[in-house]
């Protein structure tokens, strides 16, 4: 049955994440808030919807100042119109004025090439990043490409069935950030429900 096909998938390759990666991504993470930079997050496609979410995590439950330059489409289309979408990111972040203090959080299936070109639009901002002193981050998918080669900490998320390489990695990027924003390293309050489930009950009066 392909849902016991696909929930094995996913079991597999959350456990052969490595945790010290994550673990080494939360410190990292935590050294760029702690430090006063600021995070911005960046991601195509169905990573672009991540990133959108994760900046409201990370600035909600984390209390980092954090960004996302696909939130704003109107900005996102002039710069791809003017200034190329390969060039789309790495311009965003020179308008930011990204310093070293910062930090970039990529997430991308493949982690970006320039060849061959897909998304390399992440690798020119990562290139930035790198140029400028600026933490990066990132979780991937298969080898990880430019990202893993770049990042100062990197989580891949393993092939485990390379007929289901996007889903995977995409869903399991989710539970990575999840983990991220809720680590004690990372997290200085909890969610709605987390704060509803440690409140004491209240017993009516009878």
């Amino acid at each position: 049955m392909f849902t016991d096909h696909f929930f094995d998938v996913a079991t597999r390759a959350m456990a052969a994440i490595d945790r010290s990666a994550v673990e080494a991504m939360a410190q990292k993470l935590a050294a760029v808030r702690d430090g006063g930079g600021r995070l911005f997050i960046l991601g195509v496609g169905g990573s672009a919807g991540h990133a959108s979410h994760a900046t409201n995590d990370f600035r909600k439950i984390c209390g980092f100042e954090a960004y996302c330059p696909t939130d704003n489409v109107s900005e996102l289309t002039a710069r791809i119109n003017d200034e190329t979408w390969e060039g789309v990111f790495s311009t965003w972040l020179e308008s930011s004025r990204l310093k070293a203090e910062d930090g970039l959080l990529i997430f991308s299936v493949g982690g970006g090439s320039l060849e061959p070109p897909v998304s390399a639009n992440l690798v020119r901002a990562m290139q930035l990043a790198k140029a400028r002193g600026a933490t990066v981050t990132g979780i991937v998918g298969r080898n990880g490409g430019y990202t893993a080669q770049a990042a100062d900490a990197c989580v891949i998320v393993p092939t485990v069935d390379d007929q289901l390489i996007t889903p995977i990695v995409e869903g399991l990027a989710a539970v990575v950030w999840h983990l991220l924003v809720s680590h004690p390293a990372l997290a200085v309050t909890k969610g709605h429900w987390e704060k509803l489930a440690a409140a004491p009950a209240t017993v009516a009066a009878e």
